[in-house]
């Protein structure tokens, strides 16, 4: 592993760049990245991916340089192996061990000697123990893998690497938790720079620095996740303290305005007055005349650059609070009655046609607007329990009550067509709902007029899942249990801070899927429905 430097070993310096269609997603950012933990945040959209695409070359900047002196690893969110791949192969250490057998058989190639890496066994047997994948041979096929053996696998092909900076694109997506645990693991031990692109809150807060990337470059804070959302607040409550005076300062310059015209009205009155009833020669009253009528000229121009200034003001404290506060949106009421039967599972089994087994003895009850969430590692059958809940699935062995109108939402959003706009979505999937009606309910989603027509397939992570709360809850018969299965994996942090804000307020009941902890607190999640083995005791089954 490399030891800490005091130099970049990536340096921005006036970065542009722009979006396939030319549009821009940030300019003139400048930004070192050395020896430390940098965690990547900003909304969807703003070019994180991009910025990783530019540092490791695959990408030209529009404008400005991008300068790398170290050596570079990278951790992509999309880990499947390719057809064919053994163990070896994913950590990248298969050409390199055949190497050294062949200069070890007394057969090398011309060029074995050169590039041996001696250091490549230890290197490797460090790194396979640290991770748990000692007693794992090497040739064993990627595919007979478990999830969270594989991830362990691209980590360790990391440590093995030795690179001075590691970069992350979102690492702890559709991790269970023992791959999350893993990931944030090796950070924690890691003693060169890394960037992790990210919006798990728990990886994030082991950061040594927040980056936040916007369209006006990139914005650094000290400290890890906790540190920087306290800083986002005190911004937040000090551009609301500005936008407030601007607010103030707009009003009092309108009645300072009408207050001067008044007076120069009264002026004015009295001038013609006594113009009237005065003996005085007529260049002279003329010329008062003229002299009021400057006057009133001139106060009228300050009065106008004051009114102007102040507005500049105001528009400018609108757009810093409209930037830094969070997309909030709220769900309909449920009207659902405590202690109403939501939903039971009695015994529950669920065997494939080729007899493989998928859950057994599952039971719980569902009663009011609880929130239950299921946990469990990946492949024990969380997704299939909730696809039961909803009906999709029938069990094969025990029975299941479902008391109440329910709607699942996925992290895909699946009920969504991509070449569909979101009004084209509502009126589909709300069949008795009028345009206007489509309308007014899309609205109190935040896809007010013109939004409404969006393409699907254009829309961000965060918009698709308002966009599908929108056409599950807003029909003639809204549903009382809302059923989410990983509906974080794809948002930003902001659209994460509104949907947890949404789903605390909401009246109904909640059963979720989530390895992310920071949101099942947020929502209030008061029971645990663990599928598979027990974390502490190695046990099987479901446990409530």
């Amino acid at each position: 592993m490399p030891s800490p430097l005091s130099g970049a070993f990536v340096t921005l310096d006036g970065v542009c760049a722009r979006s396939p269609d030319g549009r821009a997603l940030f300019d003139n950012l400048t930004l070192s990245l050395g020896a430390e933990r940098t965690g990547l945040v900003g909304r969807n959209g703003v070019g994180k991916t991009t910025l990783v695409r530019l540092i490791l070359g695959e990408l030209e900047p529009a404008a400005g340089a991008v300068t790398v002196s170290g050596r570079l690893a990278v951790l992509r969110q999309a880990l499947a192996p390719p057809p064919g791949a053994r163990l070896e192969d994913l950590l990248g250490v298969g050409d390199g061990l055949a190497r050294l057998a062949r200069i070890e058989r007394g057969d090398p190639r011309e060029d074995d000697l050169e590039a041996a890496d001696w250091l490549l066994p230890a290197r490797l047997a460090e790194a396979l123990d640290s991770l748990g994948l000692a007693d794992v041979p090497l040739d064993r096929p990627a595919s007979a893998l478990s999830g969270g053996q594989a991830t362990r696998a691209a980590l360790a092909a990391l440590l093995i690497a030795e690179p001075d900076l590691l970069i992350m694109d979102e690492p702890t997506n559709n991790l269970d938790a023992e791959g999350r645990a893993a990931v944030a693991a090796l950070l924690a031990g890691w003693r060169g720079g890394a960037l992790v692109v990210s919006h798990d809150r728990a990886l994030l807060r082991g950061m040594d620095r927040i980056v936040e990337l916007s369209s006006l470059g990139a914005r650094v804070y000290g400290g890890g996740y906790d540190l920087y959302a306290d800083r986002k607040a005190e911004e937040l409550a000090a551009a609301a303290r500005d936008l407030d005076e601007a607010e103030r300062a707009v009003a009092r310059v309108g009645r300072e305005a009408q207050q001067a015209r008044e007076r120069q009205a009264r002026r004015d009155a009295a001038g013609q007055r006594a113009r009237a009833r005065s003996d005085a020669p007529k260049m002279l009253l003329d010329f008062r005349a003229e002299r009021a009528e400057r006057t009133g000229g001139r106060q009228a121009r300050l009065a106008e650059r004051q009114r102007s200034d102040a507005a500049e003001v105001l528009e400018a404290a609108q757009a810093r609070v409209e930037r830094l506060r969070a997309l909030g949106f709220t769900l309909p009421p449920s009207g659902l009655a405590e202690g109403k039967l939501v939903l039971a599972f009695e015994d529950v089994g669920l065997r494939w046609p080729d007899g493989a087994a998928v859950l057994e003895g599952v039971s719980f009850r569902l009663t009011g607007p609880r929130r239950i969430a299921v946990g469990g590692p990946n492949g024990a059958g969380k997704s299939t329990l909730l696809r039961l809940a909803t009906g999709a699935l029938e069990p094969t062995a025990g029975r299941i009550v479902r008391g109440v109108p329910a709607a699942l939402l996925d992290q895909q959003a699946a009920a969504l067509r991509p070449d569909e706009t979101v009004l084209d979505a509502f009126l589909r999937l709300n069949p008795g709902a009028t345009a206007n009606s489509a309308h007014a309910a899309l609205a109190r989603f935040l896809f007010r007029n013109t939004a409404a027509q969006k393409r699907v397939g254009s829309l961000s992570g965060g918009e698709r899942l308002r966009a599908a709360l929108a056409c599950a809850l807003m029909g003639e018969t809204p549903p009382r249990l809302v059923i989410l299965d990983e509906p974080t994996n794809h948002l930003d942090l902001d659209a994460v801070a509104a949907v947890e804000a949404a789903l605390d307020a909401y009246d109904g009941a909640l059963l979720v899927v989530s390895h992310d902890p920071d949101f099942l607190d947020a929502i209030g999640v008061d029971q645990m429905l663990w599928l598979g083995p027990d974390p502490d005791q190695g046990a099987s089954g479901a446990q409530g």
